[in-house]
């Protein structure tokens, strides 16, 4: 999963930190623990290769370019009080991000904001006609400035259909870790666990349901079963047995912790698989089909163009780029203490 973060001049220093941290560390929890799924590929982008955090940090940052990530990921800026907020919104470092932020969620990435984030993703028109959740001490600001966007600050995450907005400065965590759990509610749960993400009480009125969602047992035991048998027809009466609850309690949970069915989930688990398969091996798209459960390769061609609006040669690599990722990775297995 490509995610590029958005880095700003005087972007708030605890949001960049958190969302790197919490995605550098689903990749750490993932491979030691031996769960299957895609690694989550980071980039800072900017309008300018370099820019200053709030704290007076430099951070080097790739220019925004036209390729569309899976996910972009804005933090918030260093603006806490509404009057140098309103200022810095002038910018014309942020007018341009607000440009570019409209141009990528108009091609269909998920776009995800935090905190006063959320500012400057409004300013871009993206969340007009959108629910949508920010800093709850900047509401009223936030309701004047965009009244065209239905605004509920007292949620910590909201998702408007691709885009996701989260509440006040420590929401930065709680927003990756959503992000991780549409890719795996089981390494969210991991990921959570580790950077100890319930003992934040100036927001645990909020968290403590995120945090529910993200440790719910039973989505857990759907997903280890349905990851371990992708090439199969799924079986909503399998998975009920295996995940020891009745067919009504499991969709009920899997709805509660991701909003989708589990029928929807198994296939978004397929489609994770292929993609995976596409970009990092050689295998034909026939061999890849009957990996994911289909018989047939315009079946999984109709399911990835359903899904994500692309064909299996948008997804995949050059060869040469391919190549690249192997020897990293040869690399990376031979620096293994435990070889």
């Amino acid at each position: 999963m490509r995610i590029q973060v958005l880095a700003l001049d005087d972007v708030f220093d605890l949001g960049l930190s958190a969302v790197l941290d919490a995605f550098q560390t689903a990749n750490e929890l993932a491979e030691a623990n031996g769960l299957e799924h895609p690694r989550f590929e980071l980039q800072i982008v900017g309008v300018r290769s370099r820019v200053r955090t709030a704290q007076g940090f430099a951070v080097p940052a790739s220019r925004i370019r036209d390729d569309v990530p899976d996910c972009f990921v804005v933090p918030a800026i260093g603006f806490k009080m509404p009057r140098p907020l309103e200022q810095a919104l002038r910018r014309s470092d942020v007018r341009e991000a607000a440009a570019a932020i409209g141009a990528i969620a108009d091609r269909g990435c998920l776009l995800a904001a935090a905190c006063i984030g959320t500012f400057v993703t409004a300013e871009s028109g993206v969340l007009d006609g959108r629910e949508a959740t920010t800093t709850w001490w900047l509401a009223r600001l936030f309701r004047d400035r965009y009244p065209r966007v239905r605004l509920d600050e007292s949620q910590m995450i909201v998702r408007s259909g691709r885009v996701v907005t989260a509440g006040a400065a420590l929401s930065h965590m709680d927003l990756a870790l959503h992000i991780i759990r549409t890719v795996s509610p089981q390494l969210a749960s991991l990921t959570a666990s580790y950077l100890i993400v319930d003992s934040r009480p100036s927001q645990s009125a909020y968290a403590l349901t995120d945090h529910l969602d993200h440790l719910d047992p039973v989505v857990q035991r759907f997903e280890a079963w349905a990851r371990a048998r992708l090439s199969r027809p799924f079986s909503l009466d399998e998975a009920s047995r295996a995940t020891g609850t009745s067919k009504r309690t499991l969709a009920r949970r899997i709805d509660a912790a991701m909003g989708i069915s589990p029928l929807t989930f198994f296939h978004n688990l397929r489609v994770e698989r292929a993609v995976h398969l596409l970009r990092t091996t050689d295998a034909s798209l026939d061999r890849i089909a009957t990996e994911v459960g289909y018989a047939e390769p315009g079946a999984l061609r109709a399911l990835l163009r359903r899904s994500l609006n692309l064909r299996p040669k948008d997804i995949r690599p050059p060869l040469r780029s391919r190549r690249r990722v192997d020897v990293a990775q040869s690399r990376r297995r031979i620096r293994r203490p435990e070889d």
